[in-house]
């Protein structure tokens, strides 16, 4: 630490550099968390494929200025001009384009969805993200793809013994011209108007006789085509990959979060918050803290996530964002399928039924060869269930949506690995210590998220679990970095997949019974009272904030189970287990099985595994064809599929006396 106490002439130098740097990244950041920050604040759709349109973005100015340039030189402008040309009238057509594909999507897709549950909705944008990506890869190859260095500013300047570009002295003052024009947008013309108050009050809007078809349209026009244009900035500076919609995403979502809902003043400052923290730990590097060498150039993964994290602690609402009493937040469905509780016909659960169902999945053994495929499908499926059973009843019961959930499936894969390695713990203690840890991660990580409600709980979920990831990501030494850890055996008893299959099948059916149980028995009615009228619940003396924090650990040790289970069953595990993805496909299970039914989690296993492996079986596109089946479940069938089938029986038996009658 003696340069930073010390230090020499180029020191300021260096860290003023990177602080430029940091701030023309911020820049392009913002433009992206602009548009998801006045998409989320007017449609309430919390748009995962947001961070497409800024891959879509590069890909397609990539393309557009190289066609360009070519049809300028073939007009006679010459080497000087063409290139020129091509670049920055391709940047402005791809910013329009996008918006176009926005509003478009807008139109024919999400405006039928804006009167389902918010995460349905959530759903349909993220099998946008599947199709989209897979239409990039179809049209431009998987290669990553590098633009030309922008005609005029691919010099740079000399600042105080350094060098800037140029290039991102323009990006700084793009950003800050972005800023002031949708400032003024908002707030000096009755087009801004009508958003601002469709964003404190959207009903409101629709009292006054405001049809708010064609605002949404514009702003979801308007959005999309900020992430375009923030995408084909991008251009010169990093390559065109298949990748970045899900990591700009991600990063937008921090931005949006740490801002304020609805904030664009919020969303830069945010930005620049975050530009700055990443750019300060490049220029840290190593640095010897204490005795102890700390490595700040690997925390650029999770510094983000850890600033995010911070801010929501000590203040929920982000910097700039209104306090939770006059800020609109995500609702969450916290009306479960089936929500009625033990009902008389469900009381009688038609025993015959499950009694043959258990009979028919424990005699498979008998009838199926040990070494069959089968075997791997069905212990990925039930592994599948179990992760999305906790996450099922946490949603459901409990109220709480996470995005983060991925962390204590890896959290329990992680230990169950390492332990497996070590050789020095019996094979069931191997196996019940991954719930355990991932239990007492669920029960830190809770104490922080279940203050919070709605989109700030599950972005603080997500904070935290991908703070996970990254120290995994990073740890060579205990995780094996990226290469994750191999070599885990199985116990000899269950080397053979049926007998493996029926531990798992145990395993899925106690988690499916206890959770049911528990649901009608004290606790789970405590927990849908604290979930419906948590003011009330606190008024009768129940302790809210303790009630979902005991459901929230009980749900992570249920992923830290399944976690486990899969270590076991793959021999190895890497740090994917903890990502976004991996969280997000437990809530696309959980939506197409039917929230809050009992058999949904399971249903929803089996059709998003299945899918998956048939799909990618058959086609290199299995993506967008698996984004084609969840667009086409979720328009049809929106209660997801056990949620429909209970729905259809209810229709079924209020009618049936009428036709007697």
């Amino acid at each position: 630490m003696s340069g930073l106490f010390f230090p020499d002439p180029s020191f300021w130098s260096s860290l003023g550099l990177q602080l430029i740097n940091g701030w023309a990244g911020a820049s392009s950041l913002f433009l992206v968390a602009a548009g998801l920050s006045l998409i989320f604040g007017v449609t309430r759709i919390v748009n995962l494929a947001h961070g497409s349109w800024f891959m879509l973005g590069l890909y397609t100015a990539y393309s557009l200025s190289g066609q360009l340039t070519a049809w300028a030189t073939a007009w006679g402008w010459g080497a000087a001009l063409a290139p020129g040309f091509g670049f920055w009238f391709g940047m402005g057509v791809t910013a329009w384009v996008m918006a176009g594909l926005g509003a478009l999507v807008e139109v024919t897709l999400l405006r039928r969805l804006y009167g389902a549950p918010e995460l349905l909705q959530l759903l349909a944008t993220f099998a946008l993200v599947l199709i989209i990506k897979d239409a990039v890869l179809w049209y431009w190859g998987p290669e990553d793809l590098l633009g030309p260095r922008a005609p005029g500013l691919s010099q740079s300047i000399e600042w105080w013994g350094g060098r800037v570009p140029t290039y991102n002295l323009f990006l700084l003052a793009l950003g800050l011209a972005v800023l002031v024009a949708l400032e003024l947008l908002l707030h000096r013309t009755p087009w801004g108007s009508r958003v601002r108050a469709a964003t404190q009050d959207r009903a409101m809007l629709s009292a006054l006789g405001q049809n708010p078809a064609g605002l949404f349209t514009s702003v979801f026009a308007l959005g999309s085509g900020l992430a375009g244009l923030a995408g084909a900035l991008q251009l010169p500076l990093e390559p065109a990959h298949l990748e970045l919609g899900m990591s700009t995403l991600t990063a937008a979502f921090v931005v949006v979060v740490v801002g304020g809902l609805g904030s664009i003043r919020g969303a830069y400052a945010a930005a620049l918050l975050l530009g700055l923290a990443r750019s300060l730990c490049i220029w840290l590097g190593t640095q010897t803290l204490f005795g102890f060498s700390v490595s700040f150039s690997k925390m650029t993964l999770v510094i983000e996530f850890l600033v995010m994290a911070a801010v929501l602690i000590a203040r929920p609402w982000g910097l700039l964002g209104r306090p939770p009493a006059s800020v609109a937040t995500l609702p969450s469905i916290h009306t479960p399928t089936g929500s009625s509780g033990a009902t008389a016909s469900s009381g009688r659960a038609r025993p015959l039924l499950w009694s043959l169902a258990g009979l028919f999945l424990i005699g498979l053994p008998l009838w199926v060869a040990p070494d069959a495929y089968f075997w791997v499908m069905a212990i990925d499926v039930l592994i599948a269930t179990l992760f999305a059973l906790g996450l099922s009843w946490l949603m459901g019961t409990a109220g709480m949506d996470s995005f983060g959930h991925a962390a204590y499936f890896g959290m329990g894969a992680y230990a169950t690995a390492l332990l497996s390695l070590s050789g020095q713990v019996p094979p069931w203690g191997v196996l019940f210590s991954g719930p355990l840890l991932a239990a007492g991660l669920a029960w830190v990580f809770g104490a922080l998220c279940v203050r919070l409600s709605g989109v700030y709980l599950a972005m603080l979920s997500l904070a935290l679990a991908q703070v996970v990831w990254g120290i995994a990501f990073e740890w060579d030494g205990l995780t094996g970095g990226s290469n994750g850890l191999n070599g885990v055996s199985l116990p000899p008893w269950l080397q053979a997949r049926p007998h493996f299959y029926l531990l798992a099948l145990t395993l899925a059916v106690l988690a499916s019974a206890g959770l049911w149980r528990l649901r009608l028995a004290p606790f789970g009615l405590t927990l849908r009272a604290s979930r419906d009228a948590p003011v009330r619940a606190e008024a009768l003396g129940i302790s809210v904030t303790q009630v979902r924090w005991l459901a929230w650990t009980l749900a992570g040790s249920l992923a830290g189970l399944a976690g486990s289970l899969f270590a076991w069953a793959k021999g190895g595990v890497s740090p994917e287990v903890l990502s976004l993805h991996q969280s997000l496909d437990g809530l696309v299970m959980v939506l197409l099985g039917g929230l809050g039914s009992q058999t949904g989690p399971g249903w929803g296993a089996l059709v998003f595994t299945e899918l998956q492996d048939e799909l990618a079986r058959r086609t290199d596109y299995w993506h967008a064809a698996l984004g084609l089946v969840l667009l086409g479940l979720v328009l049809a069938l929106p209660q997801g599929l056990a949620g429909s089938v209970q729905a259809w029986r209810r229709w079924r038996q209020a009618t049936l006396p009428k036709a007697q009658a």
